[in-house]
This record gives C-alpha cells, sequence and structure tokens, in this order.
C-alpha cells in the first residue's frame, strides 16, 4: 500500500481505536467499521501475536514502537517491529524512530504533546528533520492549536488524547484534524 492509499483510509475512517489492553484489542478487531489500529501496548513476548490478530481481522497494525516494553530508544527497534511482526507502520516522539521506519517503507506517525509554546514550535523544529506521513497532537481538545498546526505543517494532523465523545471528534475535524484516535472505546462506534 501506498502512502495515498494510508491517507486515504485514516481520512475515510476518522476514528482511529488506540487500544490499551487485549480487551480494547479484542473489540477493535470485531468492529468492521475501524480499519487502523493504533497498538499502545505490549512487550518483546507479545507484540508480533497482537500484530498477527490485528492484521488478519483485516486491519492496519501502528504500533507505538517507545512503548512496547523490552525495546531499547535506538532504531533497531523499528527493525525488530518490522522483521518480526509485520506491523505496517510505527508511531513515535522520536525522530530517529521515524526515519528508520521510513527508510524500511513503512507508514509513520509522528506523536507530540503540546503542553506550551516551545512544545509547540519544536513541532516545526522536528518536522524539518523528519518527514512523518502524519502527525499527532496530544491533548486532541485543542482546536486553535490544531488549526494552527494544520495550517503550518506539511503532513496531516490526527488528534489524540481525552477525546470522549461526539462533539470533541468533530471539533477536531472541524479545526482540520484529519482524524483522532482515543483509547475510550465508546468512542471508536461513533
Amino acid at each position: 500500500m501506498t502512502n495515498q492509499n494510508f491517507y486515504d483510509m485514516v481520512e475515510a475512517n476518522p476514528v482511529i481505536a488506540a487500544v490499551k489492553d487485549m480487551d480494547g484489542l479484542e473489540k477493535c478487531c470485531q468492529a468492521d467499521e475501524l480499519k487502523v489500529i493504533f497498538v499502545l501496548f505490549g512487550d518483546i513476548c507479545n507484540i508480533n501475536d497482537i500484530v498477527k490478530k490485528i492484521r488478519s481481522s483485516g486491519k492496519l497494525a501502528i504500533v507505538h514502537v517507545d512503548l512496547i516494553a523490552g525495546l531499547s530508544p535506538k532504531e533497531i527497534a523499528v527493525d525488530f517491529i518490522k522483521r518480526q511482526t509485520g506491523a505496517d507502520g510505527v508511531i513515535s516522539t522520536k525522530p530517529v524512530m521515524i526515519r528508520r521506519a521510513k527508510e524500511l517503507g513503512m507508514y509513520t506517525v509522528m506523536r507530540f504533546f503540546v503542553l506550551d509554546s516551545i512544545s509547540l514550535d519544536n513541532i516545526s523544529k522536528q518536522m524539518t528533520m523528519v518527514k512523518p506521513d502524519f502527525i499527532e497532537v496530544l491533548p486532541g481538545l485543542m482546536p486553535k492549536i490544531i488549526r494552527r498546526v494544520c495550517r503550518e505543517m506539511k503532513a496531516p494532523v490526527i488528534a489524540g488524547g481525552l477525546i470522549t465523545d461526539k462533539d470533541d471528534i468533530m471539533t477536531a475535524l472541524n479545526a482540520g484534524a484529519i482524524a483522532v484516535s482515543s483509547t475510550n472505546q465508546d468512542v471508536w462506534m461513533m
């Protein structure tokens, strides 16, 4: 699949299930309307099984490589995810991980926590180093900031964190985000 296909899939299915446990994994794998799954849990012993379950249900598996227990914060962790699990892509807060995933032909989501003006300015600096397929901005309940990031960055924006209802989804999408990610299972089916 090309990056355009990834973009089209996210745009057509703007709610992304961000799973943090096995119960969430089971639920999202059974939901036909969910096409892209963000994996926010696991370890080196079970990540292969988690990805296999997602892929066998016909969905894209995007692994947050920074959150997988037992992996180092080095590029080799991305190689492990690609070779050992067959995941479609990675999420990371680290430019080096995004760069390596792109080299390996994986989909990439660079996650940014916007806590203050310094962290907001950091997005531009990081984007000059790597060109992820998507930027994920957390928390996702900041329409003014989301609008600004969408206007200033070339990568499509996913709003994540603290999304709890349809109004939060619509506010983020109306601010320019292409999608939202949420660990709240009630949001997945909206």
